[in-house]
């Protein structure tokens, strides 16, 4: 069985035992977190939800709190200027537990 549940305004098509990268959550590493917000339940019964699933509840883990690897930004202007910047994304990896439908 799997779902698409919305996190923090995106999508992620979920399984039982994946681990999923998403936004930073505030939420400490090791704690149990439940998703309400299920789109979508496929299997032998598919659910669609209009817009959400009602009862419907996923549950996951904290596995941890980190930062991505870090992006290198370039901008220049041909005679004027250089600049180099980077970027590292903070994301909250989630290990899915439990599809309930």
């Amino acid at each position: 069985m799997y779902g698409v549940v919305e996190i923090k305004g995106h999508q992620y098509r979920v399984k039982e035992g994946d681990v999923v990268d998403v936004q930073r959550m505030d939420a400490e590493v090791g704690s149990k977190v439940e998703l309400d917000q299920v789109l979508f339940i496929g299997g032998d019964a598919p659910k669609v939800g209009t817009p959400t699933v009602s009862g419907a509840v996923v549950t996951a883990e904290v596995v941890r709190q980190a930062r991505s690897r870090k992006i290198i930004i370039m901008k220049r202007s041909p005679g004027k200027y250089r600049k180099k910047n980077g970027h590292r994304q903070h994301y909250t990896a989630l290990k899915i537990t439990g599809i309930k439908a």
